[in-house]
């Protein structure tokens, strides 16, 4: 006859046996040790190097030229990225339309104006009349109805907005459509299946729902735009690093003239990153709202009480 098997009750911790003894984490203190003493650095060459030159910083900080160069950088980052979003929205719908024509087109668009660097198609834009003096509008290989001289056409602040936007265009693309399809072909095709045609399927359907994907991006992508406007340097529009450019090519202080342009930059990306949050947040609250309904426990499961977890181990001996 075999004997009962005996039980082992479990410990506690804490209570019996030797004491818990947190890990050590020396790697920890030497990082924040070490950031310590870098920021210290900072703080102390910040404030005690004369060549700074702080009082001409807050001199020029909020200047008449300054504050327009400022307007100028956020007028094209706006322009910039309004051209960005519907041209990516376009080329992105013929990436993924069936015609291979249409997404062979859209394609090329894609590779060319992201495979080409952002300088180069600023300055092939604003000396676009060394290749066409004149610009025309008439029937192709017939008649001109009008015409005028590219240089009267094609000012500096076109050119940085059609540098900009198309350049943009190309790479919003690849956001849209990364976030088409992330949204579940099925819900395409649910869309078909109660009448709807491709274009609502795509505006009302897939795009609301494809959202939730593309802001984060986008608004990566609308910080870097406003940094890629100093590049408009080399066309000679006067946007916030060009009016800074300006004066201290005047007046010979470089530093303070840049410092101020980037805490105007520093500025201006807080303001947006602050905006992202809240807008990524409108549109995940759907999707956040759905999560939890799918991991939260039923009424009776929450009312129910949990069961008490034993804390004895069986041991089980040959008879």
């Amino acid at each position: 006859m075999s004997s009962p098997a005996p039980t082992v009750e479990a410990k506690p911790a804490g209570q019996e046996g030797d004491p818990v003894v947190p890990a050590r984490h020396p790697g920890r203190w030497l990082a924040l040790l070490t950031l310590a003493v870098l920021a210290a650095m900072a703080l102390h060459l910040l404030v005690t190097n004369e060549r700074l030159e702080w009082p001409v910083v807050w001199q020029y900080l909020f200047s008449e030229p300054i504050l327009t160069g400022v307007a100028r950088t956020l007028e094209l980052t706006g322009i910039a990225m309004v051209m960005g979003l519907v041209i990516g929205i376009v080329v992105a719908i013929g990436r993924l339309s069936p015609n291979p024509v249409l997404s062979k087109v859209a394609w090329l668009y894609s590779w060319f104006f992201r495979g080409t660097p952002l300088l180069v198609q600023l300055l092939f834009w604003f000396y676009l009349s060394a290749l066409l003096p004149r610009i025309s509008i008439g029937i192709p290989f017939g008649p001109e109805l009008a015409s005028a001289g590219t240089n009267s056409l094609i000012t500096p602040f076109l050119a940085a907005t059609l540098g900009l936007g198309l350049n943009e265009g190309a790479y919003m693309s690849e956001i849209v459509r990364s976030g088409i399809l992330a949204v579940p072909r099925g819900q395409s095709e649910a869309g078909q299946a109660i009448g709807m045609s491709r274009g609502q399927v795509m505006r009302r359907v897939v795009l609301p729902q494809a959202m939730r994907v593309i802001i984060p991006p986008t608004g990566n992508e609308t910080i870097g735009m406003l940094k890629y406007t100093s590049l408009v340097l080399v066309i000679g529009y006067a946007e916030l690093l060009t009016s800074a450019s300006l004066i201290y090519s005047r007046t010979f202080q470089t530093i303070p003239l840049l410092i101020v342009a980037a805490l105007w930059y520093l500025t201006i990306t807080a303001v947006l990153s602050v905006a992202q949050y809240y807008v990524e947040r409108h549109f995940g609250r759907g999707f956040q709202v759905a999560s939890s309904r799918r991991t939260r426990p039923s009424r009776l499961l929450r009312a129910r009480p949990a069961a008490p977890v034993e804390a004895t181990t069986s041991l089980r001996s040959a008879s």
